[in-house]
């Protein structure tokens, strides 16, 4: 599986807005890989900010 997708899941499965240390911890991947991780789903359009530096799925 790839880290974005591992990202994704853990988004979703987090129910509430998350930052990108919560997803650390959920995923157990390195905050390097979180960070770029979420920035493709920024970009991609699968992730929004209702607040400043947490994320949900959209």
């Amino acid at each position: 599986m790839e880290a974005k997708d591992k990202v994704l899941g853990a988004i979703k499965k987090a129910k509430e807005p998350v930052n990108a240390g919560k997803v650390t911890e959920l995923t157990g991947l390195e905050r390097k890989e979180v960070d770029k991780a979420m920035k493709k789903l920024k970009d991609e359009g699968l992730i929004v900010s209702p607040k400043r530096c947490f994320w949900q799925a959209k």
